[in-house]
């Protein structure tokens, strides 16, 4: 590929979160060096991160997206467990509330999930990244407090980033550019790549929204007594007759975040009473009656970006040769169904397999990869958007035919998938990211989800676990 200097091939990868840290592993073996070029410093511990504006609140990590870490950096699930991270059980450990009632408590044992807070997950995958880094051949450099404002290159090609300190340099070399084999735009729901691809005489990717209007608020509480703390977490997604929700659940150090949300007109209060008052107004009183017996801990902390947007940079001709993007930079999801985080690794995967696969870095490669991850980023996007459309802003585009037969479908799923054991695993393989959609519509399950009678869920929250 063009671009290589004498030092060899050489990566940028712009954003150093967690996309961007999991696409350093992705690329290590196949350039001998790789830039990371982050607009914040890092701070020391388990801190928050101003450049993170979702990390005050819930992140999960599905099993789907364990699984890609774990193939990526061995050892690292268990590393965050050691740092803190509670393990759930679905649905044993996540009493599960919908429309029709509350979901039964199957200890099926499939599929395990993270509950772990953002300065956690962050601060462990980079340390075991860097760890990584230092036993490969690769060399990996960190340039924090550093901004990237352009690409450099021409149509058909990307050469390098143009990047400004944000600390300003003696000498006037607050601005530079970094030539490279290959950029990897990992900046998450603010890229500025459409606009960097104006620049260089590009049209913008083909851009896809959905946007349910949803807004959400986290506070971090602590059981007032641990001995009678609940032995489970809570979830209560909104529908169309009751758009509030709220979901309660265990992190590190014997804390719990209780993430409250609603759809247009619905918005949260970030003021702590009115906020409390909000968790009784969800589809379930549990909630509001276990904050009864908990201190918070924490601010009201509030998020409103939370719209749908997947750019299509797989499609032919968008993505020119030496560039890629991952992460919300391409396709971002509402975060409250919690699939960002497992996609990113998901995501990473893909690049590193098909670049192991296509033999390396080579002409044409690039959209390839870009492919691959459009492939493992769609499971998720069809199920966020199914979710969200009921909710959809008039300016996103309509549902066609196939999708409204899909979305009748889902949502009949969901409900038999409450009190159903065969029904809801399927429905839970391919919500934690390890089974293609295909499996909903599995013989098997297809006939269980249509021609069974549609019953509801338990009255209240189950207390008992039974077996399968």
């Amino acid at each position: 590929m063009a671009g290589d200097s004498q030092g060899g091939r050489t990566a940028i990868v712009i954003g150093g979160g967690l996309a961007g840290m999991l696409a350093v592993t992705a690329l290590a073996g196949h350039v001998d060096a790789i830039t990371v070029v982050e607009r914040d410093r890092y701070p020391d511990g388990h801190a928050f991160r101003k450049g993170v504006p979702q990390a005050r609140h819930l992140h999960i990590l599905l099993s789907g997206g364990q699984r890609a870490l774990e193939e990526l950096l061995p050892g690292t699930v268990a590393a965050l467990g050691e740092a803190g991270a509670r393990s759930l059980y679905l649905p044993r450990d996540l009493l599960t509330r919908s429309a029709t009632g509350w979901q039964r408590r199957f200890d099926e044992r499939r599929h395990l999930t993270l509950s772990v807070t953002r300065p956690v997950l962050d601060t462990v995958v980079r340390e075991q990244v860097l760890r990584a880094a230092v036993a490969s051949a690769t060399r990996v450099e960190v340039l924090e407090a550093t901004e990237a404002i352009g690409l450099t290159g021409d149509p058909g090609r990307v050469s390098g980033v143009r990047v400004r300190s944000r600390d300003g340099e003696p000498g006037g070399r607050s601005e530079r550019e970094l030539p490279a084999t290959l950029v990897v735009d990992a900046s998450g729901r603010g890229s500025r790549t459409p606009q960097w691809y104006a620049a260089l005489g590009r049209t913008a990717p083909q851009e896809e929204t959905v946007d349910a209007g949803l807004a959400y608020a986290t506070r971090m509480y602590r059981p007032k007594d641990p001995a009678t703390a609940p032995d489970a977490g809570v979830n209560v997604p909104g529908w169309p007759e009751c758009p509030r929700g709220a979901a309660y659940v265990p992190v590190e150090d014997g804390k719990w975040l209780l993430t409250v949300s609603g759809v247009r007109g619905h918005h949260p209060p970030t003021d702590a009473a009115e906020f409390t008052a909000f968790t009784a107004t969800i589809g379930d009183p549990y909630v509001h009656e276990l904050l009864a017996q908990a201190e918070p801990l924490s601010p009201v902390h509030g998020f409103r970006d939370t719209c749908n947007r997947r750019r299509h940079y797989e499609r032919p001709g968008a993505l020119p040769e030496g560039f890629l993007v991952l992460g919300d930079a391409g396709c971002t999801f509402n975060p409250v169904y919690g699939q960002g985080m497992s996609i990113a690794a998901l995501g990473a995967l893909a690049v590193r397999t098909t670049l192991a696969a296509g033999g390396g870095l080579r002409p044409g490669i690039t959209a390839e990869v870009q492919r691959a991850v459009a492939r493992a980023v769609e499971p998720a996007w069809l199920a966020a958007v199914g979710s969200d459309r009921p909710y959809a802003s008039p300016d996103d585009a309509k549902a066609g035919l196939g999708e409204r037969l899909s979305t009748w479908y889902i949502d009949r799923l969901f409900a038999r998938a409450a009190i159903d054991p065969v029904v809801g695993a399927a429905f839970r393989d391919v919500f934690c990211l390890t089974a293609p959609p295909a499996r909903l519509v599995a013989p098997q399950i297809f006939l269980r989800t249509v021609f069974l009678p549609r019953r509801p869920g338990l009255p209240s929250p189950p207390a008992v676990v039974e077996g399968v």
